[in-house]
């Protein structure tokens, strides 16, 4: 198999694993007990945090364990809205967040906060004039996604941040997409949430984190239960999980800029080859992106049908998260798409372990599959 879906799931890195072996057969033990096979836990634990923090220039105990990024926003949303209340109930994102983000959103209207979902540029960058006017002295967070998940696009978050506490509101993000690919600094940048989720740089699923910004932001827990992760988060710890993503985020750290410049020199090489079939376009700001994904439209080719003619090679249509949809993109839709349109697009998402000879077999593949589907047009 080729695998193109990596901003869906990456596969582990064998450095991860043999990292977190230790910790499901040899010392398996509960990081909060007392005895010296516990304390080993809760060592590893601690540089694990280490590891996290030094990624994205936070401090150690600003990270928050969770099982993903999926939890790490419904705390930070969530605890947002009820511990800030009394000062307002406005929130402001925008239409094209992960779902994760505009669930929650949802919720929280039916509990009487008002949300606005702000519009992007047909680009796909968000218009800051247009959130400028949006922000009100009862707006009490903005949550936009650092990367996209669908394009790729990378939003100006420095000058959203800066824009967000002008007005006296926290500035959150949900960075998935952009830890272990983006370098950045969420000090420098001015973010107050952040989340994440290992599975998408190479470390395991079912574990992800918070960054709370420390002596800032008031959160009211999600989970309660045991008082773990500083009484932000209750639950026993997941040791060998929680040392994947402290091992990935070591890797990224050191390797970040390799693997951004070999992975980018493949895309570009996939892309331009691709962009030679007749019909086709970018969808989205092809400057402001990051390096590894790019989302194309084949004219006339539903996106399901070319992807079922791939039989060794994975791609997507869209979101993972939101795969069992028939509905269109609501990120292409925002874009500016037309619902046909939408469904003619295809997600390519490359990693770490793809190779140029990989993508050569792919832009013969879909060459292929564009011309077999465009003689039923």
């Amino acid at each position: 198999m080729i695998y193109l879906d990596n901003n869906a799931t990456t596969r582990i890195d064998p450095r991860v694993l043999d990292a977190m072996m230790p910790y499901l057969t040899d010392n398996f033990a509960n990081a909060a007990s007392t005895h010296p096979f516990g304390q080993g836990a809760s060592e590893a634990v601690k540089k694990a945090r280490q590891q996290v923090a030094e990624l994205i220039g936070a401090r150690s105990n600003e990270i928050v364990f969770t099982s993903g990024a999926t939890e790490a926003i419904n705390t930070a949303i969530k605890g947002v809205a009820e511990s800030y209340a009394h000062k307002g109930r406005h929130i402001i994102t925008v239409q094209t967040e992960h779902s994760a983000v505009l669930d929650v959103c949802r919720h929280l209207e039916n509990k009487g906060f008002e949300v606005t979902y702000l519009p992007v540029l047909p680009d796909g960058l968000l218009d800051l004039d247009m959130l400028k006017a949006a922000l009100r002295p009862e707006t009490i967070l903005v949550s936009v996604m650092l990367v996209n998940n669908e394009t790729g696009i990378i939003q100006p978050l420095k000058a959203i941040a800066d824009l967000t506490h002008a007005a006296g509101a926290l500035c959150m993000t949900d960075a998935t997409q952009a830890i272990g690919k983006l370098s950045f600094n969420v000090a420098e940048m001015g973010i107050d949430l952040m989340t994440m989720s290992a599975h998408k740089f190479y470390g395991p699923k079912g574990v992800g984190a918070l960054y709370v910004r420390q002596r800032y932001v008031k959160l009211e827990a999600l989970l309660h239960g045991g008082g773990h992760e500083g009484g932000r988060r209750s639950g026993t710890l997941n040791v060998a999980g929680i040392v994947g993503i402290g091992k990935a985020a070591e890797i990224a750290q050191k390797e970040l800029h390799a693997d951004a410049e070999r992975v980018g020199q493949l895309r570009d090489m996939l892309e331009s080859e691709l962009l030679k079939i007749e019909s086709t376009l970018v969808n989205g700001n092809r400057e402001q992106r990051l390096y590894n994904v790019t989302n194309i439209l084949f004219q006339g080719c539903d996106s399901d049908a070319l992807i079922m003619g791939l039989e060794d090679i994975a791609v997507s249509n869209g979101s993972a998260c939101t795969s069992a949809s028939i509905e269109p993109s609501h990120v292409l839709l925002a874009h500016g798409l037309s619902e046909t349109e939408a469904f003619f697009c295809i997600r390519f998402s490359l990693g770490r372990f793809n190779t140029a000879e990989e993508m050569q077999q792919v832009v013969e593949a879909i060459n292929r599959s564009v011309a077999y589907l465009r003689t039923f047009v």
